[in-house]
């Protein structure tokens, strides 16, 4: 089964994900008894999901201040041009810029949303200076800084 061959999700599998989304670190026998599952089965299941892509991977979350980046900046990029060879450059270099949480391409006013975690507005100077501004082709730019977050994750309703 491939990411084309998305698996029809029963009430067992989205207990699975949204345990997996909570904690990526369960063993799978504590992840059976949390679904009601023996392990054997609980064990298919995730593989399956994994499969077929629902699950594309486990990752760390980092805490951003302890990193020295407390701030989290939602920065909208407007391009001069729209060739493909300017976007794929922009792209490429956003992507490996260790700043850079998020990057989306986006319809609208803007071409780009980029969420990046900086140290204050020193910080957010700096990666606008001496790496976005310094890309071929960005036009125009517009930041928010965000105060707060209200949630940062997302799991399939049961």
């Amino acid at each position: 089964m491939g990411p084309m061959d998305t698996p029809r999700l029963d009430a067992i599998d989205r207990r699975i994900l949204r345990a997996l989304h909570h904690n990526a670190r369960l063993t799978n026998a504590e992840l059976a008894e949390q679904v009601g599952l023996s392990p054997s089965p609980c064990w298919t299941r995730v593989k399956r999901l994994e499969q077929a892509g629902l699950i594309q991977g486990y990752v760390a979350i980092l805490d951003q201040a302890q990193l020295g980046l407390p701030d989290t900046v939602i920065i909208e990029v407007m391009m001069e041009r729209h060739d493909e060879e300017s976007l794929k450059r922009f792209e490429a270099a956003v992507t490996e810029m260790p700043e850079v949480i998020e990057a989306w391409l986006v319809t609208g006013e803007y071409d780009y949303v980029i969420k990046a975690a900086v140290g204050g507005t020193a910080g957010y100077e700096r990666l606008l200076r001496e790496k976005l501004y310094r890309l071929p082709g960005v036009r125009h730019t517009r930041t928010s800084f965000t105060l707060r977050c209200l949630k940062q994750s997302w799991t399939p309703s049961p």
